[in-house]
């Protein structure tokens, strides 16, 4: 009986797979999954929860404007587990999951906060994180995944902390925290005289008394997220592993497109919110622990220099007590092998990231909320 020998992998394709660190059929996941976007583009549409009960109390108390409301998208399907996606400054949480979006779509409906470029309101953002769950667990009989990246990581902390303060529990599947910025000591330690970081040289004009912010520095500002978005698209070994030039020009324009759309209100309220967001050891109140049951992966790039302090005390506390705040949580570092993982690289780094991801959303119980009747 003949056998036949294995077909060889194109040249390219063994480039793709040794650079990338995974299997050949793997690799061939990135060609499916950029003709399904061909097939199938991404079309998020506006979406307003049927119940908005907690936003219209916080707006009646003057907790926040209409003009700071996130704009809350949705892709639907009829998988048994949705996910809230909560960006970190920028890009807006669509371009957050570029490449994420078809894995999570396959456990269900993925639900996106943008946040609005011409204002933020922490109170707001938590309010409408509320009217949103309890739609999903109340109307759906649904138990979300909450993904947040980066500063996305602060508002869901801070969103926890006060459904626990309120003697609620949050009703989740699980939670992902990828990259976490909870506070502004992550990013600027203020025991240094000048930031190290290059997102703290971004921030350091709107901190502290005496601080002047105008139109040179938001424009400074702008460079600086751009040059950190650019530095990834410029690794072409990188880009050819996870996406195809037609979809890097799409996401370059989208990108740079909400980094300059945010004006001098939404920059500057977006920071405040920042300072406002107590370091976790600051409010680890007995009552207030553990913060939620449900499944907890904290993800950690690497290389998180560029943004994160040596001394982050959202990392010291994640890295060292974190089952304190989440009895079923992990905490884990993605490294790419020869391409180090830069802090929250889901687009350059995106099967390092996914790999855990997937292997979180599998261990996941999505069973239905029995609704009344």
């Amino acid at each position: 009986m003949l056998i036949a020998r294995p077909r060889l992998p194109s040249p390219a394709l063994s480039v793709l797979t040794a650079f990338t660190r995974i299997s050949y059929p793997q690799a061939l996941q990135t060609l499916f999954r950029s003709a399904g976007y061909k097939l199938r583009p991404p079309k998020p549409v506006p979406y307003e929860p049927s119940a908005s009960r907690a936003t219209e109390a916080a707006l009646a108390r003057c907790e926040g404007e209409p003009r700071q409301l996130a704009r809350l998208l949705r892709e639907p399907r009829h998988g048994a587990i949705p996910t809230i996606v909560l960006g970190g400054f920028v890009p807006d949480s669509t371009e957050q999951v570029f490449l994420l979006r078809s894995f999570l779509l396959k456990r269900g409906s993925v639900y996106y906060f943008n946040y609005a470029p011409e204002g933020f309101s922490l109170e707001l953002i938590c309010a409408q994180i509320d009217d949103l769950v309890t739609e999903l667990a109340n109307e759906h009989g649904r138990r979300p995944v909450i993904l947040a990246v980066s500063f996305g990581v602060g508002i869901a902390l801070e969103w926890l902390r006060r459904v626990r303060a309120q003697g609620r529990t949050a009703d989740l599947a699980g939670l992902v925290f990828i990259s976490p910025v909870a506070c502004m000591a992550d990013v600027l330690d203020p025991a240094e005289a000048k930031p190290s970081t290059l997102l703290g040289r971004a921030l350091k004009p709107y901190v502290g008394q005496g601080s002047l912010i105008d139109a040179s520095v938001i424009e400074k500002s702008r460079s600086i997220f751009t040059k950190m978005f650019e530095a990834g698209a410029q690794n072409r070994a990188s880009i050819a592993a996870v996406m195809t030039a037609e979809e890097l020009r799409l996401l370059r324009n989208r990108v740079l497109g909400t980094i300059h759309a945010i004006d001098f209100k939404g920059a500057c309220e977006r920071v405040s919110a920042l300072c406002d967001m107590p370091a976790p050891s600051a409010w680890r109140e007995p009552e207030l622990m553990p913060l939620c049951e449900a499944p907890v992966l904290v993800l950690y790039a690497e290389k998180e220099s560029a943004v994160l302090t040596d001394n982050s005390p959202t990392r010291l506390a994640f890295q060292s007590i974190h089952t304190a705040f989440f009895p079923h949580g992990s905490c884990r570092l993605v490294s790419g092998g020869d391409s180090q993982v830069q802090h929250a690289s889901l687009i350059f780094h995106h099967f390092q990231f996914l790999l855990p991801i997937a292997r979180f959303y599998r261990r996941l119980k999505p069973g239905r909320i029995r609704l009344a009747a």
